[in-house]
């Protein structure tokens, strides 16, 4: 079967006196029957080449369905009268969330379990669903919870009586996907946040449960290059509404048992100031970067406000990322980095502790605790090694006790595995670290397959964490890396922003440099490496195909970002405006110019490429499809080489692929396929 060939429509983009060819811009119009053909065409040729690796997909599927444990269940956290938590069954698709009336925990054994939403039951054969953001209201009478069935950001707000199992008449639509709903203290009202039509969350209402009239506004952000977030603080006293860039941000507040009212603001916006509020006691607590690149903690009254009311709770140390504060009546928890690893600090009596750990790699994070009051905090650590482990944390006395290990199905040593973090030198002799976990004999016949990941923009981090469906393939040989490179904050905040704007090459550079680091140890060679990204991480591997294609054999970008200038120029597309603090607005000449340097999309050259798959989601409103679309009718069109080039776009899906557990495991184990089919490698 032959490869789709798109049609070419000349499109030149006339900016800064420069002429930007783009033949396959016409692939955005989605109501054209011409588009929906091509991306069929697309479909029916990635079907044809996936249906020789049938039996090998189906093969890995089945090896990681294996891995799934009959059940698993989350540690109930307590929450007034009743410990909530979530369970798994291994043939579900979807969560269950649960809760169990108990005085304590050693009594959760005998107390009976009462549902609070199976979300299988919400599902309909063959249709995407997603549920986010469940909210407990203060009585516990109610769950507010968000649906959404088509990929996209927009959501459905439902409440459910948990007692009857009844729906409520509310049913509020395009509510943003996430940190959106919150009760307030009397559970007769709910605040929540809209998106406009670019899928941006800009507007607060607050609704009256049973009320059939039109809801309150109480804020709306008219700067298109803010977005609002909302959440209670963990007293539940108080409501914070977050307006905020990539650099700069403005806390508003209204207490949650108040009447309608005015919201107040905490300190207005400026730019490159970025705050987070919370509340203990009597006091604000406010996480600042204000002359603190890694942020530094102050108290103050919630009556005054004023910078010279603040104390400071600790002295500022640079080498320490504070990320986030979680208050207890009794202490604070305090999580960030340090070193290059996830961190948790204890601050009680005027003291800050750290809290240590064994291994010398791995991932520690706060669980799910829902009480302001309790002393036993939830505390979750997992290593490449070490299944996730949830400990309680004492804040009476500090010490933890192991509560659960997750379950791991199927045979599991961890001295049969080695997880290391090495470090690979930079075009400009920064230091960049990666971590690594593989079965101890993978290298006893030399230089063995590896699977190179990376992400590198936002902040976000990749770290270490245990995947029970990865051992079939450490068992085969295979050697998984992660490259931290700058444009994550893995190494503080001042590796995000040494990897963003005029920096961003830095992140496409990085992960070669670990790419040639891996073959010069001997680990892998060229002929048995791939490298693998997703969205952000999508734009990576994507531009590191154009940079360095020839360090790896098979390059799998996943919903990538590639169109770089294109999109944003582009304000109407959703969420661009939202990216010029991450990327820079192309309007400015000199961000044009550098965009246009690693914009995969631009810089497809006629040249040979390594193998690749591309997918992406027909209703993605992050990366939109035919950034996907374009960037492999241009290779089409252009490399030089007979390798193998797919593009499998969901038609139902949005930018996180399929929904439900076996679909998503499907999908994955078509993608690992491709790789090891590429790679040589015998799941045997």
């Amino acid at each position: 079967m032959q490869p789709p060939k798109a049609k070419r429509i000349p499109h030149p983009h006339v900016l800064h006196d420069h002429v930007r060819p783009d033949d396959y811009y016409w692939l955005r119009e989605r109501e054209n029957p011409e588009v929906i053909q091509y991306l069929e065409a697309e479909n029916q040729y990635y079907d044809a080449h996936m249906r020789p690796l049938a039996p090998l997909a189906n093969k890995i599927y089945e090896q990681m369905v294996a891995r799934i444990p009959e059940a698993e269940n989350d540690v109930p956290a307590v929450h007034g009268p009743f410990y909530y938590y979530k369970k798994m069954d291994k043939h579900l698709q979807y969560p269950i969330y649960v809760r169990k009336r108990a005085s304590s925990r050693d009594d959760l054994a005998t107390a009976s379990e009462e549902m609070v939403l199976d979300v299988n039951a919400l599902a309909r054969d063959g249709e995407y669903l997603s549920v986010t953001v469940l909210r407990i209201s203060p009585d516990h009478r109610r769950l507010a919870y968000l649906e959404n069935r088509d990929g996209t950001d927009k959501y459905t707000l439902c409440v459910r009586d948990i007692e009857t199992g009844e729906m409520l008449s509310e049913k509020i639509e395009n509510v943003f996907i996430d940190e959106s709903v919150e009760w307030d203290s009397t559970g007769e009202f709910l605040y929540y946040l809209t998106v406009d039509e670019s899928q941006r969350p800009y507007r607060l209402w607050r609704h009256e449960l049973g009320h059939t009239g039109p809801d309150e506004l109480l804020y709306e952000e008219t700067d298109i290059t803010f977005t609002l977030s909302l959440a209670k603080s963990r007293s539940g006293r108080y409501l914070f509404l977050t307006s905020s860039t990539k650099t700069t941000s403005e806390v508003h507040f209204i207490a949650a048992d108040a009447k309608p009212e005015s919201l107040h603001v905490v300190e207005e916006r400026r730019a490159g100031i970025l705050y987070e509020v919370e509340h203990w006691g009597e006091d604000f607590l406010i996480l600042s970067n204000e002359g603190a690149t890694n942020f530094r903690l102050w108290r103050c009254p919630t009556d005054d406000l004023a910078p010279a009311g603040r104390t400071e709770l600790f002295a500022y140390d640079k080498t320490r990322y504070l990320q986030a504060v979680y208050p207890f009546k009794e202490a604070l928890v305090i999580s960030g980095r340090e070193d290059g690893l996830t961190a948790l600090w204890v601050y009680r009596d005027g003291s800050l502790t750290r809290l240590e750990w064994d291994e010398p790699l791995y991932t520690v994070a706060m669980g799910h605790n829902l009480s302001y009051d309790t002393t036993e905090v939830l505390i979750e650590y997992e290593s490449y090694l070490t299944p996730k482990t949830t400990y309680l944390y004492h804040l009476d006395t500090g010490s933890k006790t192991p509560l659960q290990v997750a379950p791991v199905a199927g045979e599991f040593t961890p001295e049969s595995y080695r997880q290391e973090r090495l470090f690979a030198t930079a075009p400009d002799g920064v230091r960049v670290p990666m971590t690594i976990v593989y079965r101890k004999d993978a290298f006893a016949n030399g230089p063995a397959p590896l699977m190179l990941s990376g992400y590198g923009s936002y902040g976000i981090t990749s770290d270490p964490h245990f995947d029970a469906a990865r051992l079939p393939f450490l068992d085969s040989g295979i050697v998984f890396v992660t490259a931290q490179v700058r444009g994550g904050s893995e190494m503080g905040h001042d590796w995000y922003e040494e990897g963003k704007l005029l920096n961003k090459r830095n992140t496409f550079t990085d992960f070669i440099a670990v790419a040639e680091d891996l073959i010069a140890r001997g680990y892998t060679t060229a002929d048995k490496m791939a490298a693998r990204g997703g969205s952000a991480g999508g734009l990576l591997v994507g531009a590191v195909a154009n940079m360095a294609g020839h360090l790896f054999k098979v390059i799998t970008p996943a919903v990538p970002f590639v169109d770089v200038v294109t999109t944003m120029l582009d304000a109407s597309i959703p969420l661009t405006s939202l990216e010029w603090d991450e990327w820079g607005n192309p309007t400015d000449k000199t961000y044009y110019d550098y965009m246009l340097s690693y914009s995969p999309y631009d810089n497809v050259e006629a040249k040979a490429y390594p193998h690749m798959l591309v997918t992406t989601g027909l209703n993605d409103p992050r990366v939109a499809y035919w950034e996907p679309a374009k960037f492999v009718a241009r290779l089409r069109a252009t490399k030089t080489d007979n390798n193998t080039l797919l593009l499998k776009t969901n038609m139902g899906a949005g930018h996180f692929g399929a929904s439900g557990r076996f679909n998503h495991l499907k999908e994955a184990a078509e993608h690992y396929a491709f790789i090891l089919d590429k790679l040589g490698v015998d799941m045997t």
